[in-house]
């Protein structure tokens, strides 16, 4: 089973609100925020955009997430280096990481209704 495309990324910054600003002058609409300076948007039905901040004396990371439609089902190709299997998160999907061949880490992300 392959990936279905790109779900989401994800973007940490030092400033939440001027971040989710520029993405709404974009044409990004909010989807929601959260209470810790966080949140997701979303413009059309491409992937969201889901924006956190962090501490200034860290480094903002961006990340894209590939989308797979069932964690149960999905075995990846032996080429594909498994760093963590599906595990579930806090925010209601489960993700595994992998590696790419230049040292890259991606994260696949699918929903929790079809885990046991």
């Amino acid at each position: 089973m392959a990936t279905e495309g790109i779900e989401a990324v994800f973007l940490e910054t030092h400033n939440w609100g001027r971040s989710a600003k520029f993405f709404q002058a974009l044409g990004f609409e909010l989807q929601f925020s959260t209470d810790h300076n966080s949140g997701q948007l979303r413009n059309g039905d491409g992937p969201y955009v889901f924006i956190a901040e962090v501490p200034e004396d860290r480094k903002p990371q961006t990340q894209i997430v590939l989308k797979v439609a069932d964690a149960e089902t999905f075995r990846p190709d032996p080429a594909v280096e498994v760093v963590t299997p599906f595990e579930d998160t806090h925010y209601g999907t489960t993700e595994m990481t992998v590696r790419d061949p230049d040292g890259r880490l991606w994260s696949l992300q699918a929903p929790t209704g079809n885990r046991p």
